[in-house]
């Protein structure tokens, strides 16, 4: 991505996921996940212990868990992103987030496992992105029966990131 300053249009991407590109403010799509990861890294580091495994509500998630569900969601959304700038016209299907999170082991693993992880995998999206070129990144493809660019779902991770760190402050802490 040779420093892209171009938001992805409505039509790039399901109406579920506006509330998520609405929240990066940025034009730039790397610059929204290089900040990105370390306003996460940063907040997550931040949080007191006994924090980690509380949940706000009966049948929530635990902040271990939001966290491996921000792994496990930006692994699955980079992958789509792949696939669409490669040029694999193949619709790609949902996936069950509840499902991931009732079978990924969270609780049996540390704060800073899951922060190490979580920084590893924003490495590998980040490189992912800077290697794609304007026409990758406006290539449509079909992604959970939706429209789906990789330049939109670049900025869905961005925001998915952001509306969670939200939630936590509003809920957990």
């Amino acid at each position: 991505m040779k420093n892209i300053n171009k938001r992805p249009q409505p039509h790039e991407y399901g109406e579920f996921y506006q509330g998520y590109v609405e929240k990066v403010k940025t034009d730039n799509l790397y610059e929204a996940l290089a900040s990105g990861k370390k306003l996460a890294v940063d907040f997550f580091k931040s949080l007191p212990d006994e924090k980690w495994e509380h949940k706000y509500a009966p049948g929530k998630w635990n902040i271990k868990e939001l966290l491996q569900h921000l792994i496990d969601g930006e692994r699955v959304l980079a992958y789509r992103a792949l696939r669409i700038a490669r040029n694999d016209a193949t619709p790609l299907p949902g996936f069950d987030e509840n499902d991931f999170a009732a079978n990924c082991q969270a609780n049996k693993r540390s704060p800073n496992s899951l922060i190490t992880e979580y920084e590893s995998v924003r490495d590998s999206t980040l490189h992912l992105f800077r290697s794609l070129d304007s026409n990758e990144l406006s290539r449509i493809g079909t992604a959970s029966n939706q429209p789906a660019s990789p330049l939109a779902i670049g900025f869905i991770i961005a925001g998915h990131e952001l509306h969670h760190i939200d939630i936590i402050k509003e809920r957990y802490l």
